[in-house]
């Protein structure tokens, strides 16, 4: 008997303590402290396009906000579809992000298997930045206003042409959006990049060319450049007297270049809302707003609700587009 109860006391013993060494491990990874290590935002482009400027601003305060290094790594290819996928393969724990811009809600349209969804794969983290794309013409082309313009596409199909920075890019799509509600006939000439296609204006190869508004201003402040009509959804401060689209009569053909931040989707919420809340603090900054917008950035500085709401919206309309439009990528 008195073996009996020995057993039993030292069972119960060892159950206690069997108890209290699971009460006190160590809690899963996944609530630790975060961060605890560098965060890496994935930029899917070469360096010095917009989200990699964008960018470039954020990593700094965001750094002295964690406490640990945050860092920009440009994994550029496919039309920016090798970073963004990457990004959605990667570990949902809030040290791989994404900063990219408008061709997340594009590319699963414009491309077979452009290998991610931008609604499943990712959790939106910031809505962070936008500027609009413009129909611009050379100073002295002969075509002073977006009616003259119109009046020389319906007067003559197929005779005038624009430059873009690619196919598949916002202001290429912004601008067969455009021509599809003027009903008009205009021949898109693609080039590699904003900049090529804004020399294509300056050089007279293109009569007029629908580009992003950003790397244009010092073009348009000497001179050299009219622009027409700008596609926001209202005035931009340094182009005061040129019409948004909807005020020259053309409601609905709004489009932008946005930059935006999202995490692998399966991001814990509690990563995802204070990477939000760090990031649109830093973005409502009035310096850091003053310098986005001498980069030619309108700061939005949403949150994920309002990165949501954008992707739901945009990837169905530029679907659209791309269809109607009968765009491919070879």
């Amino acid at each position: 008997m008195l073996q009996f109860i020995r057993a039993r006391f030292c069972a119960a013993i060892a159950f206690a303590s069997t108890a209290l060494i699971i009460g006190c491990a160590p809690l899963p990874a996944q609530a630790a402290a975060w961060p605890e290590r560098a965060i890496t935002i994935v930029v899917p482009f070469q360096p010095g396009g917009a989200s990699d400027s964008l960018g470039r601003v954020l990593i700094k305060p965001l750094t002295e906000a964690f406490g640990k290094s945050v860092v920009i790594e440009n994994r550029p290819g496919a039309g920016g579809n090798i970073g963004i996928a990457a990004v959605a393969r990667a570990k949902p724990d809030g040290y791989t992000l994404l900063l990219t811009s408008s061709v997340v809600v594009v590319n699963s349209s414009l491309y077979k298997a452009a290998g991610f969804d931008p609604i499943r794969d990712f959790a939106p983290i910031s809505d962070s930045g936008a500027s609009p794309n413009v129909i611009a013409t050379r100073a002295d082309s002969g075509i002073n206003s977006l009616n003259e313009m119109l009046a020389i596409a319906r007067a003559k199909p197929d005779y005038l042409n624009y430059s873009s920075g690619g196919i598949g890019v916002t202001p290429h799509l912004g601008m067969e959006l455009f021509k599809s509600r003027a009903k008009i006939n205009i021949t898109h000439v693609p080039y590699p990049g904003g900049g090529p296609a804004i020399l294509a204006i300056l050089g007279n190869a293109t009569h007029v060319g629908s580009v992003n508004i950003l790397g244009l201003m010092q073009h348009v402040n000497s001179g050299a450049i009219r622009v027409l009509v700008q596609t926001g959804t209202e005035r931009w401060s340094e182009l005061p007297n040129v019409p948004t689209v909807a005020e020259a009569g053309f409601p609905g053909t709004e489009s932008e270049t946005f930059v935006a931040m999202l995490a692998p989707a399966g991001t814990p919420q509690e990563i995802v809302d204070r990477l939000a809340a760090e990031t649109t603090t830093i973005l409502k900054r009035q310096e850091v707003r003053d310098l986005l917008k001498t980069m030619g950035f309108g700061v939005i500085a949403g949150g994920p609700a309002s990165l949501r709401a954008r992707i739901a919206r945009e990837v169905p309309m530029w679907k659209d587009v791309i269809e109607k439009a009968n765009i491919k990528v070879e």
